[in-house]
């Protein structure tokens, strides 16, 4: 999905569980930053993402505080924060930052269905439409037969 429909934005991947971020980093081939990363080594990273030299960073909830990335208008959330409402919302929050150009945003979550994180995903979904935000709830098929659409 990133290398296809998104290959010229900047994109957040962030979650919470370590294991899954460090897999997804390897696969993307993109920077991982944790709590765990250096401060300057950090810095740098982001820096890079500011500038472009990053496009792809994977970021764990270390991202959630103190950072100004206001290039980052694609955020995919891989592991929500259970029934956070406001941490959904700051994370969203992140991406939709003015931005110079088209200023299109998209913040993507992942959900397995029939799980109690699609009941977390539920709530935190009403929460962010009472506030005004549209969303459209794809399963991976669909996501999959529409992005095959759009890059043919």
């Amino acid at each position: 999905m990133l290398t296809l429909t998104h290959r010229e934005d900047r994109v957040l991947v962030i979650g919470q569980y370590l294991d899954q971020l460090a897999e997804l980093a390897a696969e993307l081939k993109a920077p991982l930053i944790t709590g765990r990363t250096p401060t300057k080594e950090r810095e740098a990273l982001f820096a890079a993402f500011r500038v472009g030299r990053e496009k792809v960073l994977v970021v764990s909830r270390v991202a959630n505080f103190s950072i100004d990335l206001p290039e980052a208008n694609v955020a995919i959330q891989v592991s929500g924060t259970f029934g956070s409402r406001q941490e959904e919302a700051q994370r969203l929050g992140r991406i939709l930052r003015p931005k110079a150009g088209a200023n299109q945003a998209y913040f993507y979550t992942l959900v397995t269905r029939d799980t109690k994180d699609q009941e977390y995903a539920a709530k935190r979904q009403l929460f962010l439409t009472e506030q005004g935000y549209r969303y459209t709830i794809l399963d991976a098929a669909e996501l999959t037969d529409r992005l095959g659409s759009s890059e043919a």
